[in-house]
């Protein structure tokens, strides 16, 4: 899994004044996502999904949205991935180093690390990770979320 998502971020900080809070069922999300992806457990991140999200991720055709976006990004990562020599991925998300709470809606921004092995090398990536959750009934779901980060580097 390389790169995730980008610019939406950015262009809601900018839409409208937000406050800043910590949000208990934010947090758990992204803690749920986060050892989700630390298993690479699909079904799990799935789940933790709005019905139809919108995924950025750093290889063709880079963007998904709709009802089959997840299992549709999932399937052109393996894709990706296995053109590319990549195997033995781990996925390592931080705590946020921002989170913005608005209403039903929140902007969480995570440092997370990709490493993998590429052709034989080790590999790591080091990016933001960017979610966009929305507050359902059932409580708090990822509508949107983007991998944004530098072309990865062999490990030393």
């Amino acid at each position: 899994m390389k790169s995730l998502f980008g610019v939406t971020g950015a262009l809601l900080l900018m839409a409208a004044p937000m406050a800043h809070a910590a949000d208990a069922g934010v947090d758990a999300t992204i803690r749920q996502v986060t050892e989700a992806f630390a298993k690479l457990d699909m079904k799990a991140i799935k789940a933790l999904h709005v019905a139809a999200p919108a995924i950025n991720d750093e290889f063709a055709p880079f963007h998904w949205s709709g009802a089959n976006a997840f299992d549709t990004w999932a399937a052109a990562l393996g894709k990706s991935e296995a053109a590319e020599g990549i195997s033995g991925g781990q996925m390592a998300i931080s705590a946020p180093s921002r989170e913005v709470v608005s209403g039903d809606h929140a902007y969480v921004v995570t440092p997370a690390t990709y490493t993998f092995k590429q052709k034989g090398v080790t590999m790591r990536e080091t990016a933001q990770f960017t979610f966009i959750l929305n507050k359902e009934a059932s409580g708090w779901k990822i509508a949107s979320w983007t991998w944004t980060s530098p072309d990865p580097k062999p490990v030393h």
